[in-house]
């Protein structure tokens, strides 16, 4: 699928801009209301949320990127990790004049958002984690694959193991592996969902940017825990929990400075945005509303 093809979604645009020494792509919905800022994960680009923008945009302005060196963004040599994509994250913020956001993420995305939220408070409005972890905070145990863990993970923090793994074959692991083990909603992902991960995943250098986010997720655990243990984390939180119940939420109360926000979306996998979007788009709002001054 090519990027006209993918821009049919209903009221997005694309851009482009240098952030942080890198070009990140993203798009944007929406013309008026609070500004919310969509964060993906693994395997994922900003088309995981193309169900859950047209909801928001009726309320919020919205956008939604590809982490640097995934999606449509640059996969040039800089260094992937979570603290590159955090700055290049403030640096759209600043460069669209929206902030605060409403800041969500999920899956790999979390050490990036926290790391946004932790480092730059006046940014981010609220926070919300779907599905999501921290190094630090028990992250690490998906590594393990004697003890329940993924061998993916240590896959693409390796250097070149994902290109010599996955060239050629990425849609081939996405349609028969992945999907089908991590969602639960029958139909959810589709065979455009699955021609788009694997067209920019597919792309030249397309594995950079999750290299450097894995890689980086097993290395900075001390980093997460000393920025959380110094509680700059004082925005609203919400943390969305699916077939990883309770997880995610377990984890973001340790590092929220304040109380926090619990929904579960039951018979949904790890993909709420393409599973349940509606819900997801439900539990956004009502969080969103609960805040405002």
């Amino acid at each position: 699928m090519s990027r006209s093809q993918s821009s049919a979604v209903p009221g997005v645009e694309h851009h482009t801009t240098s952030v942080a020494g890198t070009e990140l792509h993203y798009v944007t919905a929406g013309t008026a209301g609070e500004p919310v800022l969509l964060v993906h994960g693994f395997p994922e680009t900003w088309w995981t949320f193309h169900k859950l923008i047209p909801l928001l945009a009726r309320d919020h302005r919205v956008v939604a990127v590809d982490l640097p060196g995934v999606g449509d963004s640059a996969a040039d040599g800089s260094d992937f990790g979570s603290v590159l994509a955090a700055t290049a994250l403030h640096e759209l913020i600043e460069h669209l004049g929206w902030g605060p956001v409403h800041l969500t993420g999920q899956d790999i995305a979390g050490n990036t958002i926290f790391r946004l939220a932790a480092t730059y408070p006046d940014d981010v409005r609220s926070l919300t984690a779907i599905e999501t972890g921290l190094s630090g905070f028990g992250w690490e145990r998906f590594a393990d694959v004697a003890h329940g863990g993924a061998w993916h993970v240590g896959a693409l923090a390796t250097p070149g193991i994902a290109e010599f793994v996955f060239t050629g074959r990425a849609r081939d692991y996405f349609a028969q592996y992945w999907y089908p083990h991590l969602t639960w909603v029958p139909g959810a992902v589709t065979d455009t969902d699955l021609d788009e991960f694997a067209r920019t995943y597919e792309r030249p250098n397309g594995w950079r940017g999750m290299h450097g986010l894995y890689a980086a997720a097993l290395a900075e655990g001390d980093d997460i825990k000393a920025l959380a243990d110094a509680k700059t984390l004082a925005a609203p939180v919400l943390a969305v929990g699916a077939m990883s119940h309770p997880s995610t939420a377990e984890t973001m109360r340790q590092v929220a400075a304040n109380d926090v926000t619990v929904v579960h979306l039951e018979s949904v996998g790890h993909h709420p945005a393409l599973e349940a979007p509606d819900q997801l788009a439900n539990a956004l709002s009502e969080f969103i509303a609960s805040i405002r001054p």
